[in-house]
C-alpha cells in the first residue's frame, strides 16, 4: 500500500483566527478530493511551542512544515523588491490593494521571492490596513507621536516611517512585542484592529487610531521540493483550494475587523478616525520615503499599481 502523502500546515495564531480558519479549508478542500492518498496535520500557533512567529520562514524553507504565511516584511531583508509594499499611504482601499496582489504586482513580488528563497508562492492572505495603538495619549496628528517607542515589523521602510512621524520606531518579532506590551517596556505598536485583539494588546493600550498607514499582505508560501515533487494533480488541486482560501480569508477579515473594534470599545478604550485633513498631514510627514524608494527600487514597482 502507498504510504500517503504528509501535509503539514503552520500559521501564528489561534484556531479560531480567520488564517487558522482559511488554512483549514485548504485542509479541507484537499480532504474531500483525495482522501487517504493524503495525510493533513495542523500546527495553528507555532508560538504555542517556543518558536518565535518569524521563524514559521525556516520551518516552511526547511520543510518541516509543508504550508505557511507571514506578513511580506519578514522576508525584505532577502528579497529587496517586497519593500514597496511596505510603503506608507501606497493603496487607496481594499480593493485597490488585492487588485494589485492579484494582478502584476503579486505576480511580480511572487517571482522575485521564489528567485531568492526556497518557497513556492501560491496566493496572499490580506493581513489589511493597520493603525497606530499606545498607552501615552490620543494621537490624531504626526507631533503627537512624538517620543513614543513603537513596535514595528522587520523592514526599514516601516521603521524610516515612524521616524519621519518623530516616534522611536523598534524592529522586533511579534513574540518579544507581545511580552514587552504586557510588561509596559514599549509604548505603542501597529496593527490590524483584529491582531490587536488577536494578541490582547487593547488590555494594555487605551488610545487607538485609525490611521490606515499600511496594508501588509501575507503570502501563502509551501516548501518548494515538496511541493514540485507532487503529483500534477495534487499541485494543481492545492492551488485551487489556496485561491478559494485567499477569497474566504479576505472575507472573514472585514468581519473580524468590526468585531475587533467592538471588542476594543468594550474593553473601555478610545478610538480615533482620522479625518481627511488629519490623514493628508501623516501622508505628507512621510512622503521623503517614497523619493527614496523610486531611487532604490526605481519606477517599475510603481507602474504596477
Amino acid at each position: 500500500m502507498t504510504k500517503p502523502i504528509p501535509i503539514r500546515m503552520g500559521g501564528y495564531g489561534p484556531p479560531t483566527t480567520g488564517f487558522s480558519k482559511s488554512i483549514k479549508l485548504i485542509g479541507d478542500k484537499l480532504e474531500q478530493q483525495f482522501g487517504d492518498r493524503i495525510d493533513i496535520k495542523y500546527c495553528w500557533n507555532i508560538m504555542d511551542f517556543g518558536y518565535k512567529a518569524e521563524e514559521i520562514l525556516w520551518l516552511v524553507e526547511s520543510g518541516i512544515l509543508t504550508l505557511g504565511y507571514q506578513s511580506s516584511s519578514y522576508l525584505t531583508d532577502r528579497v529587496p523588491e517586497l519593500s514597496f509594499v511596505d510603503l506608507p499611504f501606497l493603496f487607496r482601499d481594499n480593493d485597490h490593494a488585492r487588485a494589485a496582489m492579484d494582478g502584476p504586482l503579486g505576480r511580480r513580488l511572487t517571482q522575485a521571492i521564489e528567485s531568492k528563497a526556497n518557497f513556492r508562492i501560491l496566493g496572499w492572505y490580506e493581513n489589511g490596513f493597520r493603525h497606530i495603538s499606545n498607552r501615552i495619549r490620543t494621537v490624531r496628528t504626526p507631533a503627537d507621536l512624538k517620543g513614543i517607542a513603537i513596535r514595528v515589523l522587520p523592514s526599514q521602510i516601516q521603521k524610516r516611517t515612524f521616524e519621519l512621524l518623530g516616534a522611536v520606531p523598534k524592529i522586533m518579532d511579534l513574540t518579544d512585542a507581545i511580552r514587552m506590551i504586557k510588561a509596559g517596556e514599549i509604548d505603542a505598536q501597529e496593527n490590524p484592529l483584529t491582531n490587536t485583539v488577536t494578541y490582547g494588546v487593547h488590555k494594555f493600550h487605551r488610545f487607538h487610531t485609525i490611521s490606515n498607514h499600511f496594508y501588509i499582505s501575507r503570502p501563502i508560501f509551501l516548501h518548494r521540493p515538496t511541493f514540485d515533487a507532487w503529483p500534477d494533480d495534487l499541485r494543481e488541486a492545492m492551488q485551487r483550494a489556496v485561491t478559494e482560501s485567499v477569497a474566504f480569508q479576505r472575507s472573514l477579515h472585514v468581519e473580524e475587523e468590526e468585531d475587533a473594534e467592538t471588542a476594543i470599545r468594550a474593553e473601555g478604550c478610545e478610538i480615533v478616525t482620522l479625518d481627511a485633513a488629519q490623514h493628508d498631514a501623516f501622508a505628507q510627514a512621510v512622503r521623503p520615503i517614497t523619493a527614496e524608494a523610486k531611487k532604490s527600487l526605481g519606477d517599475e514597482l510603481f507602474k504596477l499599481i
